[in-house]
């Protein structure tokens, strides 16, 4: 009996340790080894939409550990403790979930609070909002972002933002994105998206640093300009993904590293695109000499 009550205890107290906690320090942790590997679901919506469990399954086999939901919970949508159940009897786990300011405002907030338990997701990002890049309106972002903050760490739940370039134009003698991680809790994470971060003509490592065990999830994609001439496969191009891991383990924080695929090479579907940076990830990580 006594070791139930622990038990119980501890699955209680971990998950909001987690998330109250983990970015308190201001010192980077370093991690051991590469985070696992997810994928970004709205990298392939068009198959997902069409056969949710097929294309759980064609993921599964591409030795991936986690899935990041983007608002297509296919047959699950009123079944979120059956989602969690066929992920993991394919060996998945659910990595965090996107979800938009909107889903998290009124009657919605406590929905959608309600299916995240259920599921079981460790983190919520909002994907954007448009008063992220608007001055006169980026005081009423920030406020509502740690409001959520604040509501979910008490849920056990982390939360966050997610970068587009827009978010690392200039502002304040900085940028936007300086602006909304310097005005809000250190606990609340923020979801680098490394491709738009090159985009925008900014070095992703110098955030990794500059905001340290607050990038718990960060999405790892190329995004090209019109008429640039690169691979947007990861892996297939001139940028060191191997610098950018090794910073990930270093100063990030990083729980899970995320293939989002929003380009895809003349000739290849969507999950051939994601397969094919999956294998190049994998090929760079066995390269670092890390477990």
């Amino acid at each position: 009996m006594k070791n139930i009550i622990i038990a119980s205890l501890l699955a209680f107290f971990v998950p909001f340790v987690t998330a109250c906690s983990l970015h308190k320090a201001d010192k980077p942790l370093a991690a051991t080894s590469v985070p696992p590997l997810s994928v970004q679901l709205w990298s392939v919506k068009h198959a997902a939409k069409a056969d949710f469990k097929g294309t759980l399954q064609k993921i599964a086999d591409m030795g991936f550990k986690g899935v990041e939901l983007a608002g297509n919970y296919g047959e699950f949508t009123e079944d979120p403790a059956g989602l969690k159940a066929h992920l993991a009897s394919l060996g998945l786990t659910i990595s965090g979930a996107h979800m938009g300011l909107k889903q998290l405002r009124g009657d919605n907030l406590q929905k959608n609070l309600a299916f995240a338990k259920a599921a079981g997701i460790p983190m919520i990002i909002v994907p954007g909002d448009k008063r992220a890049a608007i001055g006169e309106e980026i005081n009423s972002l920030t406020q509502e972002l740690t409001e959520l903050t604040h509501f979910f760490a008490k849920e056990g739940i982390a939360f966050g933002y997610h970068n587009h370039a827009k978010e690392f134009a200039a502002f304040n003698n900085s940028t936007y994105w300086d602006y909304i991680a310097q005005n809000t809790p250190k606990n609340m994470l923020l979801q680098l998206d490394v491709g738009w971060v090159n985009y925008a003509g900014v070095d992703p490592i110098t955030y990794l640093k500059r905001y340290p065990n607050r990038t718990l999830a960060t999405h790892y994609k190329i995004r090209t300009k019109e008429g640039e001439k690169t691979s947007v496969i990861l892996g297939r191009n001139n940028y060191d993904w191997s610098a950018l891991l090794k910073a990930t383990m270093q100063y990030g924080g990083t729980q899970w590293i995320v293939i989002e695929q929003e380009e895809y090479p003349k000739g290849q579907t969507p999950l051939e695109a994601v397969a094919a940076s999956k294998i190049e990830l994998d090929n760079i990580i066995a390269k670092l000499n890390v477990k």
